[in-house]
Parts: structure tokens; C-alpha cells; sequence
């Protein structure tokens, strides 16, 4: 059935490369749309995506298209294969997957049916693959992390200013004590948790972060644990790469009870769950990805092998500001997002952070990285400097790829050691 659905496929698009059987406007037919997700709107991260192509669907036409859903689609398991064949099977000729862990299984889709387009959103192989029909795309989210560290950091000088920190707060060099909720130790995340420091830092240098990672991108219960671990150790500022409210729930409850501490948290506005403790979330609009890739779709024109927009284009940003933040912290942000919009700006400055010499590693006497080989390719083997005009140029889908490739450990970041 697979073979003949196929052949029938072949000869349907054999004029409009990607554009499905009877998809064109004067045809009337809708272009059938496919998404595999790995959760569903009750999840940060898969209701960023599902509100994206929503908007992005109004914003083209709702008459163009059609949008069939795959929710809750495992990604640590082959379950996105079969989605991905049952999608073509019902039509769908561009299909999109949301989960890093998907990737493998819509690669071995995408191989079976050539004239399918499809796209892992947040993979990283598809400039090595080289296939015509398969793709990549990644939002500039380090960008909006940085900001939120921003935030964070303004609330940092703040409490610090006013003399409400006690000593559990500091090291013991007198660092103030950031905790992370890291789902696994990938580039996406290490990338994300460094954006934040770094922002951090370009309020208040004296800060240290401990990084501990849930080994899940969805635990409620991992996440809050982790976070209560950090409150016990004297963190002030928790933030997360995890997509439920477990660490601002659990931050809530403690700012609620009398202990200084604050939440930044991710896709996702928190100040539901956690009104007094949260400052802002970063964050994704999805849209501006969707409402190009279907209307590429709609036009059959080709999709970018990789994709990645940030702040000039308004692709990601920062959720409203909660009551708790420091005085003068939208005038900041506002500033600092100006200086990312306009390119004076870049995230990985490595004049604003030192690491230790390891294997791709090269840094000066003072510390400062000269030479940084990434994996750029998908196959885990560093062989791209990615250090120009100095600084570490993250997610250039141009020249690299869309996915971030940043998984340098620079000091003052410390992993796992609250979970330990």
C-alpha cells in the first residue's frame, strides 16, 4: 500500500516539486499540512509551536490549509516514523516534527518519500544529509535567553543593593548563587544556560550558576526537585530549560513562604502559576518560522536546508515583566534588545567570558577563547573555528547550521552539582 501511495505521490507532484496532489489555488484544494509534536497545549513547548502554525495558518489563509495533528508523539521511542508515514498517507506533502528526538525517524521517512518536504524543527543534520526534501529551522532562542539573564540580573544588583541577601546567598568568593533546570547536557541547552549567565553577568559579574540536568524535557516533579535543591543551597535566581512549571511552582512556594528567590522561566508566560516569584520567561514565536515554511509551501517554492531568525526579525523575545522585577529593568531590556536587533550586540562576546584550553579549544593568556571547532555537521566531530571578529557566531544556518553548535563549558558555570 506504502509503494503504491508512493508511486501515485511521484506522478501527482511530478510538475510542482513539494506541492501536493490538487494543492494549487485553482484547483481549490487545501495544502494538507502534517505535525508531529511531542506534547500538546498543556506543554510549553508543543503549545509554542501549536499557537505558531495556528497564526500562521490565519495569517495565510485558513482556506488554503489544512493541518493535521500528531500530539503527544514520543521522542525517545521510532513513534515519529509511523506518524510521519500515516501523514503522507493522508496527503500531507510538507511535514513538521517539534522534537529534537524526532529527527532520526522523519530522516528515514523523508528517504522513503522523496516528494514529501519535510522539516525537523530543532535538528541539526540536515545540511550533512543533503537530501532536497528534508530541513532544518531553530529560532535565535540564546538571543532571548540573554535577555531574561538580563532581567535576572537586574534583580541580583538589585537585592544586593538593598542588603536583603544573607551569606547562604554567596560562595565563597562572594558569588551570588544562580541555580539552572537543564533537561540533558545538549549544545541547545548549554548554549541557552550560558546566553543566560552571560546576561546575568552584563549587569552583575559576581555571580555563580549551578547547572543540574532532569534527564527529561517534561517532569514536573524532576523539575521541581531540582529547583527546591538549589533554593536549600541559597540560590536567588532559578531559571530552566524544561517545559513545565514543576521549578516555578516550587520557587513560588518558597518566595511565598519568606526565602528571597526568583524564577526565570521558558516559552511560556509563569506568572500564573508563580505571580510574585517570576520575572519573565524567554521565549519563542513560532509563527515567524511557519507562516514562511507553509508559505513557501503555498507558492511551491523551495525551504531553506537551514532556517534560524532571532530579535531582528522577531522571532523570539521575552514575556511580560512580573511585579517582583527591579526598577528600571523594561528600560534595560528595551535598550539591550535595540543592540540585538541592530547586530551591535553579540551574545557570545569572547571578551566577556574566559574558559580552560581543552581539545578545539584555544584561548589567550587571560583566558579568552581564539579558537572554538564546534560541531557544525550533526556528526560530533569539531572541525569549524566558529570564533569571527570576536565572537562565538551561533546558529548561523548561512554559513553552518540552524541549530546552536555552542556546547563550550566557559567558568563560572557549574554543572550538576546540586543534584549530586
Amino acid at each position: 500500500m506504502k509503494k503504491i501511495f508512493a508511486l501515485l505521490l511521484v506522478l501527482c507532484m511530478a510538475t510542482a516539486l513539494f506541492v501536493g496532489c490538487g494543492t494549487t489555488e485553482n484547483e481549490g484544494t487545501k495544502l494538507k499540512v502534517g505535525v508531529i509534536l511531542i506534547g500538546d497545549e498543556n506543554e510549553g513547548y508543543t503549545y509554542a509551536h501549536i499557537k505558531g502554525i495556528q497564526d500562521a495558518v490565519k495569517a495565510l489563509g485558513e482556506d488554503k490549509i489544512e493541518v493535521i495533528w500528531k500530539y503527544n508523539t514520543a521522542d525517545n521511542t521510532d513513534a515519529a516514523y509511523p506518524a510521519a508515514v500515516d501523514l503522507v498517507e493522508q496527503g500531507c506533502t510538507y511535514i513538521f516534527s517539534n522534537s529534537y528526538g524526532h529527527q532520526s525517524h522523519v530522516l528515514r521517512a523523508a528517504k522513503e518519500y522523496p516528494n514529501v518536504k519535510f522539516v525537523a524543527v530543532t535538528g541539526d543534520t540536515a545540511k550533512k544529509d543533503n537530501l532536497a526534501n528534508f530541513s532544518n529551522a531553530f529560532n535565535a532562542t540564546y538571543q532571548s535567553r540573554y535577555v531574561s539573564g538580563v532581567v535576572a540580573g537586574m534583580k541580583i544588583k538589585e537585592l544586593v543593593e538593598s542588603g536583603k541577601l544573607t551569606d547562604k546567598n554567596y560562595d565563597e568568593n562572594g558569588n551570588v548563587k544562580v541555580g539552572y533546570v537543564g533537561a540533558f547536557p545538549y549544545a541547545e541547552v548549554v548554549s541557552g544556560y550560558t546566553a543566560f549567565y552571560l546576561g546575568i553577568k552584563s549587569v552583575y559579574d559576581k555571580v555563580v550558576m549551578n547547572v543540574s540536568y532532569t534527564e527529561s524535557w517534561f517532569s514536573i516533579t524532576a523539575e521541581a526537585a531540582a529547583a527546591e535543591a538549589f533554593i536549600a543551597d541559597g540560590c536567588v535566581i532559578i531559571s530552566q530549560h524544561a517545559d513545565s512549571t514543576g521549578a516555578p511552582s516550587a520557587v513560588e512556594a518558597k518566595n511565598k513562604a519568606g526565602t528571597v528567590v526568583y524564577c526565570v522561566g521558558y516559552n511560556i508566560d509563569m506568572l500564573s502559576v508563580a505571580p510574585t516569584a517570576a520575572l519573565t520567561s524567554a521565549t519563542n514565536d513560532w509563527s515567524v518560522y511557519y507562516t514562511y515554511a507553509i508559505g513557501q509551501a503555498l507558492k511551491g517554492e523551495a525551504i531553506a536546508t537551514n532556517w534560524s531568525k532571532g530579535y531582528a526579525d522577531d522571532a523570539v523575545g521575552i514575556t511580560a515583566l512580573g511585579t517582583s522585577c527591579a526598577a528600571g529593568t523594561a528600560e534595560k531590556v528595551a535598550t539591550v534588545e535595540a543592540a540585538l536587533k541592530d547586530g551591535s550586540l553579540n551574545v557570545f562576546d569572547t571578551a566577556t567570558f574566559t574558559a580552560k584550553a581543552a581539545d578545539g579549544v584555544k584561548v589567550d593568556e587571560n583566558g579568552k577563547v581564539t579558537e572554538y571547532l564546534a560541531d557544525i555537521d550533526g556528526d560530533f566531530v569539531g572541525e569549524t573555528n566558529v570564533v569571527k571578529n570576536g565572537y562565538i557566531d551561533e546558529s548561523n544556518s548561512d554559513e553552518f547550521r540552524s541549530a546552536p553548535y555552542f556546547a563550550l563549558r566557559i567558568d563560572g558555570i557549574i554543572e550538576n552539582t546540586a543534584a549530586e
